[in-house]
Order: structure tokens, then sequence, then C-alpha cells
């Protein structure tokens, strides 16, 4: 992770947001299935109450996007992490994720959790090497096939800081 990083809140006031969102969509159009993309649904998600989205820029380029909400001080979801396949496993994913808990903490959220697919082993891994735990195993959560762990980050106490 040696080129320079910037990683970025998305708001609708800033100049570049269209540009920003067009390379979100293209992100996630590659990465995820129709039926689990966010590409049709990305306004309405960003217009929710208390939602966010934190992106990063390696040399001027969307590299990967993190998206989550709080909908109270009891817990907020990481409902995206999305990391262009040209930069996965060079600790873009990481930077994203304890950037949101960051956000997260100063709202003064007691509990992160997520949704991961079991055979997603290199998300996994993240998730457990930023102190997630697996909470439990959800059948069916993705599609017929496709099951999910719920995972989760008690904030309290924790020291995971970006």
């Amino acid at each position: 992770m040696s080129a320079a990083l910037d990683v970025e809140e998305l708001k609708r006031s800033s100049p570049d947001w269209a540009g920003v969102v067009v390379d979100i969509m293209k992100i996630e159009k590659r990465l995820f299935p129709k039926h689990e993309s966010l590409a049709r649904t990305f306004d309405e998600e960003l217009r929710k109450k208390n939602a966010g989205l934190l992106y990063l820029k390696v040399n001027g380029e969307v590299a990967g996007y993190v998206m989550f909400s709080w909908p109270s001080s009891l817990y907020a979801s990481i409902t995206k992490l999305a990391v262009k396949e040209s930069y996965q496993r060079q600790g873009y994913g990481e930077a994203l994720l304890r950037a949101a808990v960051q956000k997260c903490r100063t709202r003064n959220v007691h509990r992160v959790q997520l949704h991961v697919d079991p055979c997603r082993s290199p998300a996994l891994a993240l998730y457990m090497k930023l102190g997630f735990h697996i909470d439990s195993l959800i059948e069916r959560y993705y599609s017929s096939d496709r099951n999910a762990y719920r995972m989760y980050l008690n904030l309290e106490g924790s020291d995971l800081t970006s």
C-alpha cells in the first residue's frame, strides 16, 4: 500500500459526486451478482437517514468503497465493502473497514454487524483479523444455495482504530 491513499466520505455537495458514483457503480456491477448488487438502489440507500459511504482513491482512481448505516447507537451495519480487483489484497479493504468502524465509533455506536458469504474466505479472514466474531449462520441468505455468516464487532472495549 505504498501508493497515495485517500479515504473520503461521499457527499452530494462534492464537485466530483457524479464521477465517483459512476466509478463505484462499475465496481459494484463487476464484483457482485445482479441480485446482490446495489446498483439499482444505490441512490435510495444513500438517502436513508444515518447512512454513509466512504470511498478510497489510489492515485486519483476510485479503488474501493464501504457503505454502512447506523439506525441507532446500539448498532451499525456494514452493507457493502468492495475493492476493485486490481487493488485487492493490498490493505485497501482493511483501510476502508477501519475508517467505517471509526465513523461508527464517533457516533457512539456500540456494535458493528455485517453479513459475509462463508465461501468468501479473504473477506472472512479480513473481518476476523479486525476482531469481528461469527454470531450465526443464516441459511439461504444470498440465494437458495448461498448462506451467510452474521458477524459482529463490539466497539466498547475494542481497540480497533483507524
